[in-house]
C-alpha cells in the first residue's frame, strides 16, 4: 500500500490536517500535488541517488514534498529550520543538493542562500510567497501534470545529525534499489503495524518539527498505511489536549519535555479534554525522568510506549507500560540489532556493568556522508557489524536495556564522572521549572563544574526573586 493506493480507494478522506486551522490535503490532492512535484524534480535532472533538500516551517506542502521525493527515487534531506543562512548553506554543499526549497516564512535566510555563487541547485523554489533567486513554488507545480511517473523509484531520507560536537554529519542509508514507491507501506510499516497498530484507522498527531527524522518518518508511514495525520505547527501542551479531542486521535507521539509540560497544566486543562480516543502514546528522543513517565501511565493508563534508537537507525528497542512498571527506568528490550555493552577498548561487559551501547546488524546499515573516520569509529573495533552511536547504558540480565546518557555529555569533575541527565530529571520535575539544560564548564581545581541553565514557566517570577533578592 501506498499514497496512490489510497488515493484510488478513499480520495476524499484527509490524509494530512493542520491541527490549529482545520486545513487538509485528501489523500486524492496529496497525490496529486506530490506527481506534480516530482515530474518537475524529474523534468530538472533529479534521478536515483539525487538530492533535494528542504527547510521550512511545518505545514502542508512539506509532506507533498517529502511524498514526491519518495515517489522519485530521490534522497531527501530535511533542514533545521532555525539554522543561519551559513549553517544551510554548509548543509546544501555538503550534500551536493540539487534542488532547494523553502517558504517565504525562511525569506532572509533564503535571500542570503541564493546569493550564495558556490551554491549549485538545478532548481530553487520558494513556497507561498516570491523572493529573488527563486521560482513560485505554486506557480511551476502547475504546469506538470498530475498523474504519477512510469516507474516510481523508490526515495529516501538523507538526515543530518545535529551537529552538537561540530558541524552536522550527513546519515547515509543504503539507496534502495530495485524499489517502487508502490510498496512503501510494506516496506516501512512492519514495525508501525505489528507493534503499534498503525493502518488506515490511525489517526496520528504530529507534535514535532519535521525536521527531525522521528516526526517526518511516522506521518509518511501513517499515510503510507491509509491512516490520517493531524500536524501541529509547533507544541502547545493545551493545544495537543484539544487536537486530540477534535480530530479523535488515535495515536500520539511526545518527548520528555513535551510530556512534562502536559503534566504542568492545571487540572482542570488536564481534565477538561476527552481523551478517550487515544489507543497508543509513544515517547522516544531522549530519557524520560521517571517521576513524568509514572505519572503519565497514572493519568492515561497502560498506552504509554516508549522506544530508542537513532537516525543511523543502527538498532532499535521498545518498552511497554507494563514492563516499564516492573523496570523503571529501563527503555526496553530489542526489537532491531543484538545488544552489546562494551568498555572503550571493545571488550564486552557482563549485564548491570555500564558502557558503550553497540547493535549489531548483518551489515552496517548507514555511513556518515564524506567522514570516513567518524563511520569507523562508530563501528566496533573487532566487530564492523556492532555500531555505537554514543550512548552508555547497562543490560540486565533479562535483556532490557538501561541508558545513562550520551557519552560526549558527561562532566569529569575531580575525577568523578557525572551525566547530566540525571540532574536535569531532578531539576525539570520542579513545579516552577519550564525546560533545562545542564552541562560542564572549565574549573581550575576540579577540572570541569557542573551549569545548568532554566527557563522557568513564569519568566518574570525570576525577575521578581532576583530583585528580592
Amino acid at each position: 500500500m501506498y499514497l496512490g493506493h489510497w488515493a484510488r480507494t478513499n480520495p476524499r478522506k484527509p490524509a494530512v490536517t493542520d491541527a490549529e486551522s482545520g486545513e487538509s490535503l485528501s489523500f486524492a490532492e496529496l497525490d496529486r500535488r506530490s506527481n506534480r512535484l516530482s515530474r518537475l524534480l524529474t523534468d530538472r535532472g533529479l534521478k536515483g541517488g539525487s538530492r533535494l533538500a528542504v527547510c521550512m516551517e511545518n505545514n502542508l506542502n512539506y509532506f507533498e514534498i517529502v511524498w514526491a521525493a519518495m515517489r522519485s527515487g530521490v534522497r531527501i534531506t530535511p533542514v533545521n529550520r532555525h539554522l543561519t543562512a551559513d549553517e544551510v548553506a554548509y548543509i546544501l554543499r555538503d550534500s551536493k543538493a540539487n534542488a532547494f526549497i523553502t517558504s517565504a516564512a525562511m525569506s532572509d535566510v533564503a535571500r542570503d542562500l541564493a546569493a550564495r555563487a558556490e551554491m549549485d541547485c538545478d532548481a530553487w523554489l520558494m513556497v507561498g510567497g516570491a523572493c529573488s533567486g527563486y521560482e513560485s513554488y505554486e506557480q511551476s507545480l502547475k504546469r506538470y501534470p498530475g498523474h504519477p511517473l512510469d516507474d516510481e523509484p523508490l526515495g529516501s531520507f538523507f538526515y543530518y545529525s545535529s551537529g552538537t560536537t561540530g558541524r552536522p554529519k550527513g546519515v547515509v542509508h543504503r539507496m534502495p534499489e530495485g524499489l517502487s514507491a508502490r510498496s512503501l507501506g510494506e516496506i516501512v510499516g512492519t514495525f508501525h503495524r505489528r507493534l503499534w497498530g498503525f493502518d488506515e484507522r490511525t489517526v496520528y498527531l504530529s507534535t514535532a518539527p519535521l525536521y527531525h527524522a522521528a516526526p517526518s518518518g511516522f506521518c509518511l508511514t501513517t499515510v503510507a498505511l491509509g491512516g490520517s495525520v493531524i500536524s501541529m505547527g509547533k507544541f502547545d501542551a493545551a493545544k495537543s489536549l484539544e487536537a486530540i479531542q477534535r480530530y479523535n486521535v488515535t495515536h500520539a507521539q511526545f518527548v520528555p519535555t513535551m510530556m512534562a509540560r502536559l503534566l504542568k497544566l492545571n487540572e482542570s486543562e488536564r481534565t477538561g479534554h476527552d481523551l478517550s480516543t487515544l489507543k497508543l502514546v509513544l515517547h522516544s528522543a531522549a530519557p524520560c525522568p521517571k517521576e513524568v513517565k509514572r505519572q503519565m501511565i497514572d493519568w492515561l493508563g497502560p498506552i504509554v510506549t516508549e522506544y530508542y534508537g537513532g537516525t543511523e537507525s543502527n538498532g532499535a528497542t521498545q518498552i511497554s507500560s507494563e514492563e516499564w512498571l516492573k523496570r523503571p527506568g529501563s527503555v526496553g528490550r530489542s526489537i532491531s540489532g543484538k545488544i552489546h555493552i562494551c568498555d572503550e577498548a571493545g571488550v564486552e561487559l557482563p549485564f548491570g556493568q555500564q558502557g558503550l551501547v553497540y547493535f549489531e546488524q548483518p551489515e552496517l546499515p548507514f555511513e556518515y556522508h564524506g567522514d570516513e573516520r567518524k563511520t569507523k569509529d562508530a563501528q566496533h573495533p573487532a566487530h564492523p557489524t556492532w555500531s555505537c552511536i554514543g550512548d552508555a547504558g547497562h543490560l540486565d540480565p533479562d535483556g532490557y536495556l538501561y541508558l545513562t546518557d550520551r557519552v560526549s555529555f558527561m562532566i569529569v569533575s575531580g575525577g568523578v564522572n557525572i551525566y547530566p541527565r540525571e540532574v536535569e530529571e531532578v531539576l525539570a520535575l520542579h513545579e516552577k521549572v519550564l525546560d533545562v539544560a545542564v552541562f560542564g564548564v572549565p574549573n581550575e581545581d576540579m577540572g570541569e563544574e557542573v551549569k545548568a541553565v532554566v527557563q522557568l514557566v513564569d519568566p518574570g517570577q525570576g525577575r521578581r526573586s532576583s530583585a528580592r533578592n
